[in-house]
């Protein structure tokens, strides 16, 4: 059965959003960046976990994660399946396009593929779990 096992909130600086929900609920940091110097800009990414599911802070483009250039927010969630074609075919037969295929994962980047669903609620499909989350 499918599970959620990620949610990623689009922030305007991923580290000092990171940092307030460390603090606020004692949530561990995941696939840490470097450290950086006080005038440096944000990482493109930070992750947290509670044990069970990856919440992770995008300082991206916009297009990198299929919204709008001024939305910050819950951007998108994600469901781990176990077969990635067989549930592209479903989507998409359900009428959910792809909005973000494996050609603009960037390097380095979890294996995931995006998709729209009703009311423009982005989500995404992987076969593998998040850093942080169970196997």
């Amino acid at each position: 059965m499918p599970r959620i096992g990620h949610i990623a909130i689009r922030s305007r600086d991923s580290r000092k959003a990171a940092e307030f929900f460390k603090q606020a609920f004692g949530f561990r940091e995941i696939g840490s960046p470097k450290p950086r110097a006080p005038d440096a800009p944000p990482p493109p990414s930070v992750g947290l976990t509670d044990g069970r599911i990856n919440l992770t802070f995008l300082t991206v483009p916009a297009d990198n994660v299929g919204c709008a250039e001024d939305f910050f927010g819950i951007q998108h969630i994600g469901f781990i399946i176990d077969d990635v074609e067989e549930y592209t075919k479903k989507l998409e037969a359900l009428g959910a396009p792809c909005i973000i295929g494996w050609d603009k994962l960037p390097p380095g980047a979890h294996l995931e593929i995006k998709f729209k669903g009703p009311d423009d609620v982005v989500f995404d499909i992987s076969a593998g779990p998040w850093p942080g989350t169970p196997g």
